[in-house]
């Protein structure tokens, strides 16, 4: 039974290694804040992070994650960047129907945490994998600017 370590706690997932780290989190852990959207990596609803790096949960296999740092949408309110993303998110009022943003949060925090000052430029491109069927794309990365402002 492979260990995963998942906001910060070690956890027995009960699943082969090949299962996708997404299906491991919702369907074995009961953790359903990450949101399957398209299964190939394309739409960015399922991501986590990994050490840190935005990833899409739905094709990174669990054994990808031995040893390694994997942190969801529900550990955001511990982190001192994904609660500035998130506050800004409300602020700016970014959500529509809501099921892509917590990949979008997560894409977003990511970023911030690896450029506390990024141009439309390395925002449309670090949120690039992130699709809102909403088209709140403006509001986005008006979020995200607003927390980069409130964290510097």
């Amino acid at each position: 039974m492979p260990t995963l370590n998942i906001n910060g706690k070690d956890v027995a997932v009960d699943a082969d290694d090949s299962t996708p780290i997404l299906w491991a989190l919702r369907d074995t852990l009961g953790m359903t804040g990450t949101k399957f959207g398209c299964g190939a990596a394309l739409c960015g609803a399922c991501t986590v992070h990994l050490n840190g790096a935005a990833i899409r949960s739905c094709v990174t296999p669990i054994a990808a994650a031995a040893g390694q740092k994997i942190t969801t949408i529900e550990a955001i309110p511990n982190d001192r960047v994904g609660k500035a993303v998130h506050a800004a998110w409300v602020e700016i009022d970014v959500a529509q129907c809501g099921y892509c943003q917590s990949g979008q949060i997560m894409s977003a925090t990511a970023l911030l945490q690896s450029n506390a000052k990024p141009t439309d430029a390395d925002i449309d491109a670090a949120m690039a994998g992130n699709i809102c069927r909403c088209g709140t794309y403006a509001r986005v990365r008006a979020a995200i600017h607003e927390a980069a402002a409130s964290l510097a």
